[in-house]
Protein backbone atom coordinates (compact mmCIF):
# COMPACT_ATOMS: atom_id res chain seq x y z
CA UNK A 1 0.00 0.00 0.00
CA UNK A 2 1.22 3.60 -0.54
CA UNK A 3 2.08 6.46 1.65
CA UNK A 4 -0.43 8.14 -0.14
CA UNK A 5 -3.15 5.56 -0.14
CA UNK A 6 -2.82 4.69 4.03
CA UNK A 7 -2.59 8.68 4.71
CA UNK A 8 -6.17 8.62 2.89
CA UNK A 9 -7.25 5.79 4.82
CA UNK A 10 -6.19 7.66 7.78
CA UNK A 11 -8.01 10.85 7.05
CA UNK A 12 -11.31 9.43 5.70
CA UNK A 13 -11.29 7.42 9.40
CA UNK A 14 -10.28 10.44 11.55
CA UNK A 15 -13.16 13.16 9.56
CA UNK A 16 -15.40 9.84 10.04
CA UNK A 17 -15.15 10.23 13.39
CA UNK A 18 -15.49 13.71 13.75
CA UNK A 19 -18.37 13.59 11.39
CA UNK A 20 -20.44 10.57 12.32
CA UNK A 21 -23.46 11.70 10.48
CA UNK A 22 -23.08 13.98 7.29
CA UNK A 23 -25.25 14.35 4.09
CA UNK A 24 -26.11 17.29 1.79
CA UNK A 25 -25.99 20.91 3.41
CA UNK A 26 -28.71 22.13 0.39
CA UNK A 27 -32.41 21.51 1.32
CA UNK A 28 -33.91 18.75 -0.79
CA UNK A 29 -36.36 15.71 -1.29
CA UNK A 30 -36.22 14.12 -4.73
CA UNK A 31 -33.68 14.03 -7.56
CA UNK A 32 -35.15 17.11 -9.51
CA UNK A 33 -34.79 19.02 -6.33
CA UNK A 34 -31.02 18.14 -5.59
CA UNK A 35 -30.45 18.62 -9.34
CA UNK A 36 -31.61 22.26 -9.19
CA UNK A 37 -30.17 23.13 -5.81
CA UNK A 38 -27.02 21.72 -7.42
CA UNK A 39 -27.62 23.56 -10.27
CA UNK A 40 -28.10 26.98 -8.14
CA UNK A 41 -25.01 26.32 -5.62
CA UNK A 42 -22.41 26.85 -8.07
CA UNK A 43 -20.30 30.15 -7.51
CA UNK A 44 -23.27 30.59 -4.61
CA UNK A 45 -23.32 28.73 -0.77
CA UNK A 46 -25.76 26.49 0.19
CA UNK A 47 -27.21 28.98 2.85
CA UNK A 48 -28.28 30.96 0.17
CA UNK A 49 -29.88 28.38 -2.21
CA UNK A 50 -31.73 27.34 0.49
CA UNK A 51 -33.47 30.28 1.22
CA UNK A 52 -33.98 30.39 -2.62
CA UNK A 53 -35.33 27.19 -2.85
CA UNK A 54 -38.61 27.04 -1.17
CA UNK A 55 -39.95 30.11 -3.25
CA UNK A 56 -38.91 28.22 -6.51
CA UNK A 57 -40.34 24.88 -5.68
CA UNK A 58 -43.31 26.82 -4.88
CA UNK A 59 -43.35 28.62 -7.85
CA UNK A 60 -42.91 25.22 -9.86
CA UNK A 61 -43.14 22.64 -7.76
CA UNK A 62 -42.12 19.88 -10.06
CA UNK A 63 -39.99 18.99 -13.32
CA UNK A 64 -42.99 19.77 -15.78
CA UNK A 65 -43.93 22.64 -13.90
CA UNK A 66 -40.35 24.15 -14.96
CA UNK A 67 -40.60 22.55 -18.78
CA UNK A 68 -43.13 25.43 -18.87
CA UNK A 69 -41.56 28.18 -16.83
CA UNK A 70 -41.20 31.39 -18.28
CA UNK A 71 -37.25 31.86 -18.22
CA UNK A 72 -37.49 35.24 -17.20
CA UNK A 73 -39.64 34.94 -14.26
CA UNK A 74 -37.48 32.02 -13.17
CA UNK A 75 -34.51 34.70 -13.38
CA UNK A 76 -35.87 36.67 -10.90
CA UNK A 77 -36.51 33.55 -8.54
CA UNK A 78 -33.05 32.42 -8.18
CA UNK A 79 -31.48 35.83 -9.03
CA UNK A 80 -29.74 36.04 -5.74
CA UNK A 81 -27.69 33.08 -6.19
CA UNK A 82 -25.89 35.09 -9.17
CA UNK A 83 -25.55 34.07 -12.52
CA UNK A 84 -29.35 34.24 -12.59
CA UNK A 85 -29.71 33.92 -16.24
CA UNK A 86 -27.78 31.39 -17.00
CA UNK A 87 -28.58 29.12 -14.65
CA UNK A 88 -32.35 30.06 -15.48
CA UNK A 89 -31.88 29.34 -18.81
CA UNK A 90 -30.18 25.82 -17.81
CA UNK A 91 -32.71 24.82 -15.37
CA UNK A 92 -36.19 25.17 -17.94
CA UNK A 93 -34.05 23.60 -20.48
CA UNK A 94 -33.12 20.69 -18.11
CA UNK A 95 -36.38 20.31 -17.61
CA UNK A 96 -37.72 20.07 -20.83
CA UNK A 97 -35.17 17.26 -21.39
CA UNK A 98 -35.76 15.29 -18.79
CA UNK A 99 -39.40 15.76 -19.09
CA UNK A 100 -39.10 14.68 -23.42
CA UNK A 101 -36.28 12.15 -23.42
CA UNK A 102 -36.19 10.92 -19.87
CA UNK A 103 -40.06 9.91 -18.56
CA UNK A 104 -40.12 13.03 -15.87
CA UNK A 105 -37.35 12.06 -13.97
CA UNK A 106 -33.66 12.75 -13.67
CA UNK A 107 -31.75 9.57 -15.21
CA UNK A 108 -29.64 7.49 -13.18
CA UNK A 109 -25.92 7.14 -15.46
CA UNK A 110 -23.63 9.70 -15.44
CA UNK A 111 -23.71 9.26 -19.57
CA UNK A 112 -26.82 10.47 -19.73
CA UNK A 113 -26.73 13.65 -16.90
CA UNK A 114 -24.50 15.20 -18.44
CA UNK A 115 -26.60 15.68 -21.85
CA UNK A 116 -28.93 18.20 -18.86
CA UNK A 117 -28.33 21.66 -19.91
CA UNK A 118 -25.76 23.38 -16.36
CA UNK A 119 -24.92 19.18 -15.21
CA UNK A 120 -21.35 18.25 -15.57
CA UNK A 121 -19.40 15.52 -13.61
CA UNK A 122 -19.53 17.18 -10.29
CA UNK A 123 -23.19 17.93 -10.26
CA UNK A 124 -23.86 14.64 -12.14
CA UNK A 125 -21.99 12.90 -9.40
CA UNK A 126 -23.82 14.60 -6.10
CA UNK A 127 -27.28 13.92 -7.75
CA UNK A 128 -25.96 9.64 -8.49
CA UNK A 129 -24.74 9.36 -5.08
CA UNK A 130 -27.00 11.38 -2.91
CA UNK A 131 -30.55 10.90 -4.63
CA UNK A 132 -30.09 7.29 -6.16
CA UNK A 133 -27.09 6.21 -3.98
CA UNK A 134 -24.95 5.30 -6.89
CA UNK A 135 -21.17 5.79 -6.66
CA UNK A 136 -19.91 6.65 -10.48
CA UNK A 137 -17.38 9.13 -9.39
CA UNK A 138 -16.27 11.47 -6.88
CA UNK A 139 -17.73 14.96 -6.76
CA UNK A 140 -14.74 17.68 -6.73
CA UNK A 141 -15.75 21.04 -5.98
CA UNK A 142 -14.07 23.65 -4.28
CA UNK A 143 -13.32 22.58 -1.11
CA UNK A 144 -12.75 18.81 -2.23
CA UNK A 145 -10.13 20.17 -4.86
CA UNK A 146 -8.25 22.77 -1.95
CA UNK A 147 -7.67 20.06 0.43
CA UNK A 148 -7.01 16.85 -1.37
CA UNK A 149 -4.22 19.24 -2.84
CA UNK A 150 -3.46 20.40 0.42
CA UNK A 151 -3.34 17.05 1.85
CA UNK A 152 -1.31 15.61 -0.78
CA UNK A 153 -3.77 13.37 -2.30
CA UNK A 154 -2.92 14.75 -6.07
CA UNK A 155 -0.92 17.24 -7.61
CA UNK A 156 -3.13 18.73 -9.49
CA UNK A 157 -5.73 21.44 -9.48
CA UNK A 158 -7.81 20.08 -12.53
CA UNK A 159 -11.12 18.75 -10.89
CA UNK A 160 -11.21 16.10 -13.72
CA UNK A 161 -7.07 15.07 -12.82
CA UNK A 162 -8.48 15.61 -8.58
CA UNK A 163 -11.45 12.98 -9.45
CA UNK A 164 -9.17 10.11 -11.20
CA UNK A 165 -6.68 10.48 -8.15
CA UNK A 166 -9.09 10.26 -5.56
CA UNK A 167 -10.94 7.46 -6.75
CA UNK A 168 -7.99 4.85 -6.21
CA UNK A 169 -7.38 5.81 -2.43
CA UNK A 170 -10.92 5.60 -1.23
CA UNK A 171 -13.52 2.97 -1.21
CA UNK A 172 -16.24 2.96 -4.13
CA UNK A 173 -18.50 3.09 -1.37
CA UNK A 174 -17.21 6.04 0.42
CA UNK A 175 -17.06 8.18 -2.69
CA UNK A 176 -20.16 10.01 -1.89
CA UNK A 177 -19.02 9.90 1.98
CA UNK A 178 -15.56 11.51 0.77
CA UNK A 179 -16.94 14.01 -1.17
CA UNK A 180 -19.13 15.46 2.69
CA UNK A 181 -16.68 14.90 4.79
CA UNK A 182 -14.14 17.19 2.89
CA UNK A 183 -16.70 20.08 2.13
CA UNK A 184 -17.31 20.07 5.98
CA UNK A 185 -14.00 19.89 7.15
CA UNK A 186 -13.32 22.39 4.67
CA UNK A 187 -15.76 24.85 5.98
CA UNK A 188 -15.29 24.06 9.72
CA UNK A 189 -10.93 24.08 10.21
CA UNK A 190 -9.46 24.02 6.38
CA UNK A 191 -10.80 27.50 5.06
CA UNK A 192 -9.35 28.54 1.91
CA UNK A 193 -7.61 31.87 3.48
CA UNK A 194 -6.67 31.06 6.69
CA UNK A 195 -6.87 27.36 7.59
CA UNK A 196 -7.02 26.69 11.37
CA UNK A 197 -3.58 24.22 11.10
CA UNK A 198 -3.06 24.61 15.07
CA UNK A 199 -6.64 23.40 15.68
CA UNK A 200 -6.33 20.34 12.76
CA UNK A 201 -6.87 16.75 13.79
CA UNK A 202 -4.88 15.77 10.13
CA UNK A 203 -2.29 18.28 10.81
CA UNK A 204 0.47 15.17 11.84
CA UNK A 205 -0.49 14.03 8.33
CA UNK A 206 -0.97 16.97 6.07
CA UNK A 207 2.11 18.39 4.14
CA UNK A 208 0.18 21.63 4.16
CA UNK A 209 0.55 21.80 0.37
CA UNK A 210 -0.06 25.82 -0.92
CA UNK A 211 -0.38 26.81 2.38
CA UNK A 212 1.56 30.39 3.52
CA UNK A 213 4.12 29.51 5.88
Amino acid sequence: MSTVTKRAGEILKRLKARYPSTGSALDWETPWELLVATALAAQCTDVRVNTVLPGLFERWPDVGAMAHADVAEVEQVVRPTGFFRQKAKNLVAAAQRIVEVYGGEPPRSMAELVTLAGVARKTANIILSNAYGINEGLAVDTHVRRLSFRLGLTGSQNPTIIEKDLMPLFPRSEWGEVNHLLVYFGRDVCAARKPKCGACELEDLCPKHGVAK
